[in-house]
């Protein structure tokens, strides 16, 4: 294992520490010992959010119920057909 750890250019503590899961360890000692043992493309798969299944699952739930359409506006029944606004006054 110091071999990998110094192929990662990390502590050998750290690499224990990666090992052990401790929480502190930043996700770029991560990569780099997926890195060095060739495994990079898994941490692809962990960032992918379509995989999430609990965060698209939290996602959904803050989606609105039902989503209402702005009304229509209503045209004028005064039977003036929208040419020119008469509104039955006399001009004078």
């Amino acid at each position: 294992m110091a071999m990998v750890a110094e192929r990662a250019s990390i502590s050998r503590p750290s690499l224990t520490r990666a090992e052990k899961g401790d929480p502190s360890v930043s996700m770029g000692i991560y990569a780099r010992i997926l890195f060095v043992l060739g495994l990079i493309e898994r941490l692809e798969g962990l960032a992918d959010v379509r995989a999430d299944e609990i965060g698209l699952a939290l996602e959904e739930e803050q989606l609105p119920k039902r989503i209402r359409h702005p009304a229509k506006p209503k045209s004028s029944g005064s039977g003036g057909g929208g040419r020119g606004g008469s509104n039955g006054k006399k001009k004078s």
